[in-house]
């Protein structure tokens, strides 16, 4: 994984959230000297014919404006001493965007999570899931803040969050974040929820013990990863937290003043929430940072691993 992204492939639909995930896609690509690709979608709802007159009149509008605010876009890009290639895809922006990513080979998608038109979908309410799920490579999303730095300004990784149950996937997920962290010289906090072993009122001495048994197998192996990572040089600590996964994430990293946060989107037991159903557009739209989801871990035959699958 020593080429972590060769290619990034930034979404847009010009709005001033979109803008301000420019500034990442920027950041990304100068750090890994990686090839910037832009593309914007022109919405074109299931059932409308391109070929009609009206539509294609409609069509015809919205592509101008789409290479006005490209070219613009571009000038951003020079200003900031690096080069794009774009293009402006018909249809539905979800679908356009899993498949210009998987024709390019795109290893990082960056979006603005709260657009103005189509691509305000594509990280918002169902369709959040859908392209998290669907996307071939990690999806960065970048959702609007008013106390966020003007997009001219670089944005700042210096403090990373990796919420973990300890499936396979949220490892992969962690191992990404080790690749993403260290060239930033960025630390990495391991959060893994303890969900309750029983709820309501059943709570009974065997539950206690069972709790304080869990909790400590639980620090075991968050230590043994935290050493595995800190070995790899970067600062790096971990956060047990009580609770529901969703309700401990958010709370916990809410005033934290963490720069992103790094997740797998297919954990095995609470996290397998985190991003499949209702709870992920909760916590792609309100988390108080950018989210970065990994969905698989692609390296080559040859790397090694430094975070463990297993116990040891």
């Amino acid at each position: 994984m020593t080429a972590l992204m060769k290619r990034v492939l930034f979404a847009t639909d010009f709005s001033a959230c979109a803008d301000r995930a420019l500034g990442y896609a920027l950041a990304v690509a100068n750090v890994w000297k990686s090839d910037l690709s832009v593309m914007t979608v022109l919405e074109l709802y299931p059932g409308m014919d391109p070929e009609y007159t009206v539509n294609k009149m409609y069509l015809d509008h919205l592509r101008d404006d789409a290479n006005r605010q490209l070219a613009v876009l571009e000038g951003k890009v020079k200003a900031a001493g690096q080069t794009m290639t774009s293009r402006i895809e018909t249809g539905i922006p979800s679908q356009c965007v899993q498949t210009v990513a998987e024709e390019i080979g795109a290893d990082l998608l960056v979006v603005g999570t709260h657009g103005r038109t189509g691509l305000d979908h594509v990280l918002v309410g169902s369709t959040a899931e859908r392209v998290v799920r669907i996307a071939p490579c990690p999806v960065l999303a970048v959702k609007a803040d008013k106390g966020a730095a003007p997009a001219a300004q670089s944005p700042t990784i210096k403090r990373i969050v990796v919420p973990i149950d300890l499936s396979t996937c949220s490892l992969d997920a962690l191992e990404y974040a080790v690749q993403f962290a260290k060239p930033l010289g960025a630390s990495i906090t391991i959060l893994h929820a303890l969900e309750p072993v029983a709820y309501g009122l059943d709570f009974s001495l065997s539950h206690a013990k069972e709790w304080r048994e869990q909790r400590a197998y639980l620090e075991k192996r968050l230590t043994v990863l935290t050493a595995c990572v800190a070995a790899h040089g970067i600062q790096t600590d971990f956060a047990l937290k009580p609770g529901l996964p969703a309700d401990s994430i958010a709370s916990y990293v809410t005033g934290q003043g963490y720069d992103l946060m790094v997740m797998g989107t297919h954990g095995r037991r609470g996290l397998s929430h985190v991003l499949v159903g209702s709870i992920a557009g909760a916590m792609l739209r309100y988390a108080p940072c950018p989210v970065l989801t990994v969905r698989r871990l692609t390296v080559g035959a040859d790397y090694q691993r430094v975070v463990p699958l297993g116990e040891s």
